[in-house]
């Protein structure tokens, strides 16, 4: 009886966790929501995550948090202080 719950928290507790850290650099970099007036495009890059483990969920805002992080981590390597979404996670 005592094993139940330590299976389910040994299951559902990573999926708490953020396992996206910043990287150095990418705390400057902006996140907007629409096209910033007077900047230059200097490309695009793909980030994903996973939305759910097994049949959990996530949370959403975990989720897109986590896709702005992976974005700002890639944007100095391209060269850009500003990312934007192209879409809805």
């Amino acid at each position: 009886m005592r094993t139940l719950p330590l299976i389910l928290f040994l299951i559902l507790a990573p999926s708490a966790c953020t396992w996206v850290h910043m990287a150095p650099g990418a705390s400057s970099v902006k996140v907007v929501t629409g096209p910033p007036a007077g900047c230059e495009k200097r490309g695009e890059v793909t980030v994903s995550v996973k939305d759910s483990v097994a049949f959990y969920d996530r949370n959403a805002l975990r989720v897109r948090e986590e896709l702005e992080t992976l974005a700002r981590n890639e944007a100095p390597g391209i060269g850009a202080d500003t990312v934007e979404a192209l879409g809805p996670p």
